[in-house]
């Protein structure tokens, strides 16, 4: 079996026409979902690209791999899906982006740095490259894509800034993606030239390369996160009064959490307060998201003409959802269903799965579990010493596990935003909050600030924050328990496997030693 693991970014969980949205137009992704399970409550375990990712590649949260922010790199000490795959003879392809970062300190502290094969595959998190792509800024020589461009013939001494993510102006002036208000015209590159297309041409390529051998394959789209520039006829396919109404409201802005309005004095924030910022970007996200579908349905459709796709296990998530003005913010990171709450899609092949084809599956999922997911579904053992999520092939093959989980975990470290410097804040490791989202409360702990709480039963916009609420004092403290209870007992020891743990408990007198006999 092949498996296929596609990660959009910046994807918010109600952009998807099976999700109910009522305008947008999603056809390939509906029809994996009619094939497959679709997850409607599925959560990253962080807000920020980085650290989710970290948690989907390792199955670990974010308080255990460490790699708390964007740039900071995932410890080599830290096992990836790549490296379990590898051991069992297996590769993991990449294409397209990851936020990992190498562990320099690590590699250099190891002895590692000298370019070896397995420098290499730790400083890559595990990954054999296709193509390297994060897509946030001009890309280097990690990537095809430069080369690709000018092979096409986009000039200019940076054909990502002056093509890609830029428009044209009514006197033929160029203008930057970089500035919201010009993401209403079409990008200045070709469609069939666009980052999204190349991409998926990239894995395409990839799969008839392989040919007939089983591959195991990470697509990761840099879309429909910023800069929000689409290409024709993508930037002109909805109209603002085709988006989801703003959810925010001015009882929001009242004795508002002290880091909340913080972060609404971010420049992002300010920007998508502005109506006109949300009628101009809106429309191009959703074209984004419309134009990813069409390439993954080319990418279905040439699967199945290999007579592949009938093999092939496909996961669709994203590693964050996007405010786009909701709650007053722009960007993610914040403890809002907005941003935690992803797509999730997972369509197993086999007979087994063919119980649930085309179920909603409301139990709660975490990105944490993608990694013992595949695990399981290619017969290679789960590091159970290490990885914290679970299996979720019970619930693809009609299962209904009594003890499966009844809340999700994110947490966030914001020592490295603007925020902290305008909350005076001084003392790094204490600019942390951890949350817990149940059926009914969303709950956030925050070091050195007050706590949050959402009823979501009575409130399921998240408007009105509880977290200093006399009458919610017991709540708060029930959660806060439950938040103690499941810090104090992640999986810290990684260096014994459980299986060692059993077999050497109680053995001491087998080693000769015979302490505390009369």
């Amino acid at each position: 079996m092949n498996v296929l693991f596609i990660m959009a970014d910046q994807f918010r969980w109600d952009h998807l026409g099976c999700a109910g949205h009522p305008y947008l137009k999603t056809p390939h992704l509906d029809a994996l979902a009619a094939r497959g399970v679709r997850f409607a409550n599925a959560f990253v375990n962080s807000g920020v690209c980085g650290p989710s990712r970290m948690s989907y590649y390792t199955g670990r949260y974010p308080v255990s791999h460490g790699a708390t922010w964007n740039r900071v790199p995932l410890s080599v000490g830290e096992v990836t899906l790549g490296e379990m795959l590898k051991g069992a003879g297996l590769t993991l392809a990449l294409a397209g982006k990851t936020h990992v970062m190498p562990d320099r300190q690590g590699l250099a502290r190891l002895q590692l740095e000298g370019g070896s094969e397995l420098a290499t595959l730790l400083a890559r998190g595990g990954f054999e490259e296709i193509d390297r792509y994060d897509g946030h800024h001009a890309p280097g020589t990690e990537s095809g894509y430069p080369a690709f461009l000018r092979a096409m013939g986009y000039g200019g001494d940076d054909p990502w800034s002056e093509h890609v993510i830029a428009a044209l102006g009514p006197g033929g002036e160029l203008l930057s993606g970089w500035h919201m208000r010009h993401c209403h015209l079409p990008a200045r590159v070709q469609e069939a030239h666009s980052e999204t297309a190349y991409m998926t041409d990239q894995a395409m390529a990839f799969v008839d390369r392989v040919g007939d051998r089983p591959w195991v394959l990470h697509l990761s789209y840099v879309k429909p996160h910023w800069p929000y520039m689409a290409p024709a006829p993508y930037h002109a396919l909805y109209t603002a009064g085709q988006c989801l109404p703003v959810l925010r409201s001015a009882a929001e802005r009242d004795d508002e959490h002290p880091v909340l309005a913080a972060y609404r004095q971010h420049e992002e924030s300010v920007s998508f307060q502005r109506d006109d910022c949300i009628r101009t970007v809106r429309p191009a996200y959703q074209g984004l998201i419309s134009q990813l579908d069409h390439h993954l349905g080319r990418l279905f459709a040439h699967l199945d003409a290999r007579r592949q796709l009938k093999d092939t296990l496909v996961v669709f998530t994203a590693d964050h959802g996007d405010y786009l003005g909701d709650h007053w913010l722009g960007e993610k990171e914040l403890f809002h269903d907005t941003v935690q709450k992803v797509p999730f899609i997972v369509c197993d092949p086999r007979p087994q799965a063919d119980a649930t084809r085309g179920r909603v599956e409301s139990r709660f999922v975490e990105a944490v579990d993608v990694v013992p997911t595949l695990l399981e579904a290619l017969d290679v053992p789960v590091p159970t010493h290490r990885v914290e999520g679970r299996s979720l092939l019970p619930l693809l093959h009609g299962q209904a596990p009594a003890d499966w989980r009844d809340m999700a975990y994110s947490e966030l470290d914001y020592s490295w935003r603007q925020a902290r410097l305008t909350l005076g804040k001084t003392r790094l490791e204490r600019c942390r909050a951890f949350s817990l989202r149940t059926e009914r409360w969303r709950y956030v702990y925050w070091l050195d600030e007050p706590e949050q709480l959402y009823d979501l039963q009575a409130d399921p916009d998240e408007m009105h924050d509880l977290g200093r609420a006399d009458g919610s004092a017991a709540v708060r403290a029930g959660l806060r328990e439950r938040l103690l209870a499941f810090l104090a007992a992640r999986r810290h020891r990684t260096t014994v496997t459980d299986a060692q743990n059993l077999a050497g408990t109680a053995q001491h007198k087998r080693a000769g030693v015979f302490y505390g006999q009369w």
